[in-house]
């Protein structure tokens, strides 16, 4: 599919402010026992809300009448659930309502058992990925055990993973994979196996998260009722340190707490979340983001089509304080590499709140979790395990 008809002209869009779309798609073949996202397992609706997405991007096209879309994230869910069709159609919305870059970043979230399956003998899905503009993939592996992937309900095995990422590298330069550490009973050996593995496949990109256990998901109530081990944050802590040893080695830059990429490969819309860049989030549950205003979508697959089709934004919107903003602002800047600008904590709140900043830093700086980088506060190696706390820390109450 040819999008470059429907690209405005280059020249112009260099004048505008630079922002994301993120497309929520809310379906899986079954649930993992950790996740708390908003998803469905039946396609009953599958048609119905493809129409409700497209419909929604153009409702809300206004919104980002000044802003380039530079980035396009299919996130679910399990968007490889969709067919090429259905997303190409996505696609194209985007282009025909939007002001689009040239070559934007688009990146489709899938599960090795979606890219596993046979389109046809003459050609592979990623061909067919690739024809309609997705230049990245983002896969959905988790670990490449047979058991961790039963303990978790995932629905690939572990050779669909191993198949999947063997077939992708031929086509996709732009691969980032999901690994969950601090599993219990998962030793240290295993999760390098894990990390080992990985490299084998000549991925450019890791996001890997540890196990966390959210209320009320089929983890939760495993836990409770002692058929699943409690987590051991140590053993996560043990991960993640081998884990920041282990991609250093191969050339990985850790440059947010949860994701590591090689030079030129970091994803550019998550990137654009941390730096307080301007993003649309379609379908239910999604939320937005500009400037000091964040609104969400409802979390209800039956209530946004009915709504969408009713010509109505299924939507919940706030205004954040200057506080809140500043809270966000440290909490996502203190996850990067980039750390907190105390020059853009002065302009954009004040130098009561540089100063307060400055305070409430000191003991984390003598403890060796943060330093003063000339006029960024950086978060240590020390201290990455830990940011979440020290972010907290740090926030105006």
């Amino acid at each position: 599919m040819d999008f470059s008809r429907l690209s405005k002209d280059p020249s112009s869009l260099g004048k505008l402010k630079g922002g994301g779309i993120y497309i929520h798609i809310p379906f899986c073949k079954q649930a993992c026992f950790y996740c708390d996202f908003h998803f469905s397992t039946s396609l009953k609706k599958k048609d119905d809300l493809v129409q409700a997405l497209a419909k929604e991007l153009v409702f809300r096209k206004d919104e980002f009448k000044d802003i380039a879309v530079e980035t396009i994230y299919f996130g679910g869910g399990t968007p490889s659930l969709l067919s090429v069709e259905e997303l190409g159609f996505l696609i194209a919305e985007v282009y025909k309502n939007y002001q689009v870059i040239e070559n934007p970043e688009i990146t489709l979230e899938a599960n090795p058992d979606d890219l596993t399956s046979v389109q046809d003998q003459s050609r592979t899905i990623f061909e067919d990925y690739r024809k309609i503009g997705i230049n990245r993939l983002s896969i959905g592996i988790q670990s490449f055990f047979e058991a961790d992937l039963k303990q978790m309900n995932r629905a690939h095995t572990s050779d669909e993973s191993k198949r999947c990422l063997s077939e992708a590298s031929k086509h996709f330069e732009n691969i980032t994979i999901d690994l969950i550490y601090g599993i219990p009973n998962m030793s240290l050996e295993k999760w390098n196996e894990n990390l080992q593995l990985a490299f084998g496949f000549g991925v450019n990109h890791i996001s890997s998260y540890a196990l966390t256990v959210e209320p009320q998901t089929a983890l939760d109530t495993f836990i409770k009722s002692g058929k699943y081990p409690a987590i051991d944050d140590e053993l996560a802590q043990l991960h993640f340190n081998h884990l920041m040893l282990e991609t250093e080695k191969q050339g990985f830059i850790h440059y947010e707490i949860s994701n590591f990429g090689k030079p030129s490969y970091f994803s550019k819309h998550n990137t654009s979340y941390w730096q307080g860049k301007p993003y649309l989030g379609i379908g239910p549950s999604a939320h937005s983001y500009c400037g000091n205003i964040r609104s969400w979508n409802v979390s209800n697959n039956t209530k946004y089509i009915k709504s969408i089709e009713g010509n109505s934004l299924p939507s919940t919107q706030e205004i954040l304080s200057i506080q809140e903003q500043y809270n966000e602002y440290v909490m996502t800047g203190l996850r990067t590499i980039w750390g907190v600008s105390l020059e853009k904590i002065e302009t954009d709140f004040g130098d009561l709140y540089k100063k307060y900043l400055l305070e409430q830093s000191q003991k984390h700086i003598h403890q060796g979790l943060l330093y003063l980088d000339e006029s960024h506060l950086v978060i240590t190696k020390k201290g990455k395990f830990l940011s979440d706390g020290i972010a907290s820390d740090l926030f105006k109450l």
